[in-house]
């Protein structure tokens, strides 16, 4: 009788059950979590085997994240449904600029504070979502998956300096992953349909091997076992430029994050109140802290593992704390980090080209639902559009500004989600004279 009472959010499956629905999670969820790392280190210079640490790193707050979501700690962290976490492509590109400019070490520190920041503002957050509708989220979600075309461009062509710099094997392997993405989403059904980059990523890797464009001779030496050093790269650094940087990506995440927690809500028929909402953003500043820590990523409930819970219909969160189990265990498996580390440029490039430019088109899936009509709505998403895309087009258009200013304003994501903010202030909440 008291199991009949029971919400389906807090149902618990059968054990074999909830493992292979939690794995689909992973499965869903997986290409995207890691790509971040992959790009990051590409962009930054790192070596294979720094990369390898990332990505495990990247798995292992990824899983807490999830597991800290579904079952939550007391009345303070985790909205307790069935959501996914796994690190951010809104962290991307600024991630990159404060490497250029300050270093890694400044990476981490940034995200340290930007994930305190996020923790202190989560409930004031939850209350003001009205100062990011759909103008602004899409507007700049839009302009993320846009920025970042150019960086999966980078991986696919390779160092302008390298004798193999946009060679055709390196072209025809990329679009050759792009065409088998297109013709498993096309033909392929149930969870294979969702798989198509995954699919492309193995797929891509196997055929890159035979060309003899592949290098894993660092994964025998990796262990089966172990955890990344926390701050592996030093003490972190905290320049305010790099400070201020990182914390807007956390609003902008956050609103991002809003969205799916709402989705999730309506889908298990368990309405999300906005301390709900606290929680769950909350949990999202704690990635930050970790990720700071133990140089992983900003997390952000996945967007593809919310449509998984729409198609599925399981709506239990046990489910999503089995698929951050084993985040977790994968997290804690260098010889799998420093396999996918490994993974040629245009494997990774042609993957993240799909998924970048996906980004932008639910973006623009996002502004269909703005009104147009007797509103500044269209003038604040051209010109966020138009100030968030400068610097990716024309990368040096800030190059006489002092290196704070760069890197404020030389992130697309950044200077986007300012100018919307700032624009839908303006158009939307402040009296107008009639």
């Amino acid at each position: 009788m008291e199991t009949a009472l029971k919400h389906p959010v807090d149902e618990v499956l059968p054990p074999a059950r909830l493992g292979l629905l939690g794995l689909q999670h992973v499965l869903a969820m997986y290409t995207g979590c890691v790509t971040v790392p992959l790009v990051f280190g590409a962009a930054a210079g790192l070596d294979t085997h720094t990369i390898g640490l990332l990505v495990n790193a990247d798995l292992l707050v990824a899983g807490l994240i999830t597991l800290l979501q579904a079952v939550g700690i007391g009345n303070v962290l985790g909205v307790r449904l069935p959501v996914v976490a796994g690190a951010t492509f809104t962290a991307v590109t600024p991630m990159i600029l404060i490497a250029g400019q300050y270093g890694v070490q400044a990476v981490y520190g940034s995200m340290l504070a930007a994930g305190v920041f996020g923790i202190l503002i989560a409930v004031p957050f939850a209350r003001a979502v009205r100062f990011f509708p759909p103008v602004v989220t899409g507007s700049v979600i839009t302009v993320i998956g846009l920025s970042l075309i150019g960086v999966g461009a980078g991986l696919i062509t390779g160092f302008d300096s390298a004798p193999d710099y946009a060679a055709p094997s390196r072209l025809a392997l990329a679009f050759g992953i792009v065409l088998a993405i297109v013709l498993v989403g096309r033909f392929a059904r149930g969870l294979l349909g969702q798989l198509g980059v995954l699919v492309g990523l193995v797929g891509g890797t196997l055929v890159a091997m035979a060309l003899g464009m592949t290098d894993f001779s660092g994964v025998g030496g990796a262990a089966w076992l172990g955890i990344a050093q926390p701050f592996h790269f030093g003490a972190p650094h905290f320049p305010v430029a790099a400070v201020i940087s990182m914390c807007v990506v956390m609003l902008v995440t956050f609103t991002e994050s809003t969205a799916s927690m709402l989705a999730v809500g309506e889908m298990t028929g368990r309405a999300v109140t906005s301390r709900d909402l606290a929680r769950g953003l909350a949990a999202e500043g704690v990635s930050g802290v970790l990720g700071g820590v133990m140089n992983g990523f900003l997390d952000t409930a996945f967007g593809q593992n919310v449509g998984l819970v729409g198609i599925t219909k399981v709506r239990s969160r046990y489910v999503t704390a089995v698929a951050g189990g084993i985040l977790v265990v994968l997290g804690l498996i260098p010889k799998l980090g420093a396999i996918v580390a490994a993974l040629p440029g245009p494997v990774v490039g042609a993957a993240g080209l799909v998924m970048f430019a996906t980004v932008a088109a639910l973006g623009i899936g996002i502004l269909r639902t703005v009104d147009f009509e007797n509103t500044g709505n269209l003038l604040i998403i051209a010109v966020t559009i138009g100030i968030g895309l400068l610097p990716v087009v024309a990368p040096k258009i800030y190059h006489s500004f002092p290196a704070w200013a760069q890197v404020i304003a030389g992130s697309a994501i950044t200077s986007a989600a300012l100018t919307a903010f700032v624009l839908n202030l303006l158009f939307n909440h402040t009296r107008r004279d009639t």
